[in-house]
């Protein structure tokens, strides 16, 4: 295994071709690597590529930061409100210079849930480690502010700050105030509420903030209806805001937490040999970046365990770099290599460092977090090493794990798709440099194959194909695929042989076990779900399937129409058939006029007419 930090780099235009269409954070850089400016965006490519479209959004400065940016980084969020806290955090870190309202990040309050008696409900931006609920944070203020006042009557939580205990309930030191007089509160300052009642109100309200409160958002949404439908669009407009407000107190985030820890979240990517790390960096319950590595020379058969042993080992190594209370790595490790991580994290360390395999929760979700950023930069990664080397490093890998003797160029794969029989028909797409070259796409109508029989209908679609290449004199491809197991590819291969292609590599991928089956040879190959080799042929045989399947459906429903027309009185195959081609479809033909009917061969207006009267009756 090594590690890179990588000298195979994107340019700024190519990641801007590859940025993901998910909710993220971006950080544009200058020449030497600073940031200059860090933003938020629901839709992370819409968003930076906004940028460079020649058009000023209206700030004083936009066209001097565009004109510095030469690297954009960005960080993937699982949606806009984490994506808005984590932007606050990274404009504290980085203070970049194009950031005019450098936030702070408690201006986004916690909802908390006090452990008293009779718990209140109210928002702070004080979080503490103490043992009162937090919820948060929450990123608009002004909605949450009314949907918390708002659920507050309707489960009857108290807004007062009294004291109220068994005790002094008992004595009679409390009064109820004008919010019992509204119907605001049941008054349990007086006793008038039990204990166990008012829990379950406050059950109630945690429960929406929680995004369990689905009773309550059907009654909004019923409430906004109705007011639509009477024409009262304020009062409908103001429950709207209400949905968007409670919606807004369940998105859960991840990227703050309450707890005062210090974090490393590992995210791993692998593709044949090599491999990325993504490291979130959460300081004081807060995510404030990432870092990644690279690897290369991976062995395929080794484990995550096996590489996090020696990359935990390299990465802590350096002096200068702090260790956090807690590291969170993906499962599964054994407990050898469990061992192994402890030892060397706390080899000497004056405090306890813990090694975490977080299994559910905003833990878990994190990894995730970590994976999904890891997978991104691996992508940029291979796509600079395949504009280096000229050649997609899948091809590379099934060249070599097929034994060819040059690199698979072009691709074709082959399917079949029937049903009970009916409409066989089989499909061919070809890939070129491991990418769809949609315009050699072919269709094929199964024509001397009566009845279910794969076999021969793979035999006769692969002959037709290649016979025709043959005859006019076009390129063949560098690789034949066929989605079937074995006895589907021997009719492949022996229609090949037949015709003179003996030459010609075919291989088939059985779908149930993602085995590649190679004629002649003693059993099939499996390869590593991390294989690029099997990723590009599960792509062709996925493409071929979904074109069959497409061009299937398209003749089955002209033949339903086509039988639909011919049980009509006067209406024979050949009068189906050329008003199908003359209309298109049965609904255009039936919204048609006598007059454009008489237009197709065989019909007068008068026929035409009849036609439209046996065809509505019908659908009556």
């Amino acid at each position: 295994m090594h590690d890179s930090t990588h000298k195979t780099a994107l340019s700024l235009q190519e990641k801007l071709e590859l940025l993901p269409k998910e909710p993220g954070c971006y950080l544009f850089k200058d020449e030497r690597g600073k940031v200059i400016y860090v933003g938020k965006a629901k839709v992370l490519r819409s968003r930076v590529r906004s940028y460079f479209t020649g058009v000023s959004d209206g700030r004083t400065q936009f066209s001097l930061l565009v004109s510095k940016i030469r690297d954009v980084e960005t960080i993937i969020t699982d949606n806009e409100v984490e994506a808005l806290i984590l932007e606050a955090n990274l404009i504290r870190r980085h203070r970049p210079r194009y950031n005019v309202d450098v936030r702070d990040d408690r201006s986004y309050p916690y909802l908390k849930v006090t452990r008293e008696l009779y718990p209140k409900v109210y928002l702070t931006r004080d979080p503490r480690n103490d043992k009162a609920l937090y919820f948060g944070p929450l990123s608009d203020v002004t909605r949450v502010k009314s949907t918390v006042n708002a659920l507050r009557q309707a489960c009857h939580i108290r807004t007062c700050n009294l004291m109220i205990t068994r005790d002094s309930v008992k004595k009679g030191k409390h009064k109820v105030c004008l919010e019992y007089h509204m119907g605001n509160c049941l008054g349990p300052c007086e006793g008038l509420q039990n204990p166990e009642d008012y829990s379950e109100s406050l059950r109630r309200l945690i429960d929406v903030v929680q995004g369990r409160g689905n009773a309550l958002i059907q009654r909004l949404e019923e409430r906004m209806k109705e007011y639509s439908r009477h024409r009262k669009f304020e009062e409908a407009a103001k429950v709207r805001d209400q949905l968007a407000a409670v919606n807004s107190l369940t998105q859960r985030q991840k990227v703050v937490s309450i707890e005062e820890q210090e974090r490393d979240v590992f995210g791993i990517a692998r593709e044949d040999k090599d491999g990325c790390i993504a490291v979130l960096r959460i300081r004081a319950g807060k995510l404030i970046g990432r870092s990644h590595s690279y690897l290369s020379r991976l062995h395929t058969t080794e484990n995550d365990g096996d590489i996090w042993v020696k990359y935990l080992a390299n990465y802590y190594l350096s002096e200068t770099r702090i260790r956090p209370r807690e590291v969170h790595l993906p499962g599964p490790l054994d407990d050898e290599q469990i061992e192994l991580i402890e030892s060397f994290l706390n080899k000497n360390q004056d405090r306890r460092i813990y090694l975490c395999l977080p299994q559910r929760g905003d833990k878990v979700r994190m990894l995730e977090m970590a994976q999904h950023n890891a997978e991104l930069l691996l992508t940029e990664y291979r796509i600079a090493k395949e504009r280096r080397d000229r050649e997609p490093m899948s091809l590379k890998a099934l060249q070599e794990t097929l034994q060819l003797d040059h690199l698979p160029v072009v691709i074709e794969c082959f399917d079949n798709s029937n049903l009970m029989g009916t409409n066989p028909v089989s499909s061919m797409v070809r890939f070129r440099n491991a990418r769809p070259e949609k315009s050699q796409y072919r269709h094929y109508k199964v024509k001397t194959v009566r009845g279910i029989d794969d076999f021969a209908s793979m035999s006769e679609v692969v002959g037709r194909r290649y016979r025709r290449l043959l005859r006019e004199k076009q390129p063949l491809p560098d690789l034949v695929v066929i989605d079937g197991g074995l006895g589907q590819v021997n009719a492949a291969r022996r229609i090949l042989n037949e015709i003179g292609l003996r030459n010609l590599p075919c291989i088939g991928l059985a779908k149930r076990l993602e085995e590649i089956i190679q004629p002649g040879q003693p059993g099939p190959i499996t390869l590593p779900k991390t294989s690029s080799a099997l990723k590009l042929l599960m792509c062709l045989r996925d493409e071929a399937h979904r074109f069959a399947i497409t061009f299937h459906r398209k003749l089955r429903a002209k033949s339903q129409v086509s039988s639909t027309l011919t049980n009509l009185p006067g209406i024979g195959e050949a009068k189906a058939k050329a008003l199908l081609k003359h209309f298109g479809s049965l609904k255009r033909l039936k919204e048609a006029t006598p007059e454009a009917i008489a237009e197709v061969p065989g019909f007068s207006k008068k026929g035409g007419q009849v036609l439209l009267d046996l065809l509505n009756s019908d659908s009556d």
